[in-house]
């Protein structure tokens, strides 16, 4: 005999599987906080290894570019310094090519 609101077993629609909402519930609350537990795990070590990469990154940029770009300025020095000179002594030379790259 089935009656509107009744599932299968006579029961409500809550109790198909015979656990109250309460049991459901809390399963579902055992799985949000796993998943919450794992996700902050990842993000820790997500941000551990990115720091890691920005360390890597950084100090790699001090040892090969900073060197190149003090270079790079004393050489510029260089040239304004010797076009200075070339101006006190009066001699017209026509200007310094641009360095070769």
């Amino acid at each position: 005999m089935s009656v509107l609101g009744q599932g299968k077993h006579g029961g409500s629609a809550a109790n198909d599987d015979g656990r109250s909402i309460v049991a459901r519930l809390s399963g579902m609350s055992d799985a949000t906080k796993r998943v919450a537990k794992e996700a902050g795990y990842v993000s820790k070590k997500l941000l551990k290894s990115t720091g890691k990469g920005a360390w890597v990154a950084g100090t790699t940029f001090l040892i090969l570019v900073v060197p190149l770009i003090i270079e790079m300025d004393r050489e510029q020095q260089f040239n304004e310094l010797e076009l200075q000179h070339q101006s006190l002594l009066g001699s017209r030379a026509a200007p310094l090519p641009p360095p070769p790259k």
